[in-house]
């Protein structure tokens, strides 16, 4: 992965490190939680029973946990990258397509934190909640909107980061992320 000793490097890294960790706990917790309650579900029997509002549960921390790990993601280049074609191009072509695709990525994050954002005020407004437990559906959405505000953190910091590059006219290090 890069270093970026820089105050605002650490402090991004750090934030989207935290973020992606945290999405993780979550996700280890609905792990747990599913097996208990499939456990208790196949233990009917036995006096043992579901825990309620599972799926309920399980749809808002996976929310969470994929809002939380798209900022690390976007960071360390770790979405898929199609090179079919950019392979052919030279270096020079392939950082500024490097920077287009930041410019996109961050106005795709802006405007996911934009949407989220109303629709997390309709939420607070009309008092919604989940069937079953009652949980208030604005909290939520507030914990997808944490997520999408630290990707448009990070998306303007790489976005910065990749324009720097392809000024100074270095290619940034290909150790992350998927090709196909």
């Amino acid at each position: 992965m890069f270093r970026d000793e820089s105050l605002l490097g650490r402090f991004v890294v750090g934030l989207a490190r935290s973020l992606a960790i945290a999405g993780g706990l979550v996700l280890m917790a609905m792990v747990g939680m599913i097996v208990i309650s499939v456990i208790g579900r196949a233990l009917l029997s036995a006096g043992l029973r579901p825990i309620t509002g599972d799926y309920e549960l399980v749809s808002i921390g996976m929310g969470f946990a994929v809002f939380a790990f798209m900022p690390w993601a976007h960071l360390t280049r770790s979405h898929a990258l199609v090179s079919l074609v950019t392979d052919s191009f030279g270096a020079a072509v392939n950082r500024w397509i490097l920077v287009i695709t930041d410019i996109m990525m961050l106005a795709a994050a802006a405007f996911i934190a934009w949407r989220l954002y109303f629709g997390m005020m309709d939420k607070f407004a009309y008092k919604e909640t989940t069937l079953l437990l009652r949980f208030p559906l604005s909290w939520a959405y507030v914990l997808g909107f944490i997520g999408a505000v630290v990707l448009v953190i990070v998306a303007v910091y790489v976005l910065g980061r990749s324009l720097g590059h392809a000024v100074r006219g270095e290619s940034e290090a290909r150790q992350a992320g998927a090709e196909i």
